[in-house]
């Protein structure tokens, strides 16, 4: 995998993560799932720019794909090669949509999260095989390359 530079910025420093969003989606949708405060939604935004993106903490976002699921494959075009759904396992409902926009549409997710189990506890539809998982852990030696002291 190839190591992906973000932009500093006065609340980022410059590290390059391992993990390559892009090359990732070129060959299946995933879930990135991880610790709160890690980075998932920063990398998405950051890495896919031409995704579409579905913030669930954005609570109109929440409320209009709660109340009915199905509205994001009225949304999505099969323009959209990838699209972003952050946390996920807010409304676990969702995943049967994106589970038929794989299918009939091609179309590549990311599915990021803090719960893993969550969502494996709702005996929800995980798409079988149609997406692999990630973790994106905290920051680590090797990302950090000589930064690190105790």
């Amino acid at each position: 995998m190839g190591t992906t530079h973000i932009k500093a910025n006065e609340t980022f420093p410059a590290v390059p993560r391992l993990l390559n969003l892009e090359e990732l989606l070129r060959q299946k949708s995933h879930f990135l799932f991880g610790p709160r405060q890690t980075g998932k939604t920063f990398l998405a935004r950051r890495m896919l720019k031409n995704a579409r993106f579905y913030d669930l903490l954005d609570s109109s976002t929440y409320l209009a794909l709660s109340q009915n699921p199905g509205r994001i494959a009225e949304e999505v075009s099969s323009l959209d090669r990838i699209v972003v759904i952050d946390e996920i396992q807010r409304i676990p409902g969702l995943l049967n949509e994106v589970h038929r926009l794989i299918e009939e549409r091609g179309i590549r997710f990311l599915l990021t999260g803090s719960s893993a189990r969550k969502l494996r506890r709702g005996g929800v539809n995980l798409l079988g095989g149609r997406a692999r998982t990630r973790h994106l852990h905290p920051l680590t030696y090797r990302e950090l390359k000589g930064g690190f002291d105790l």
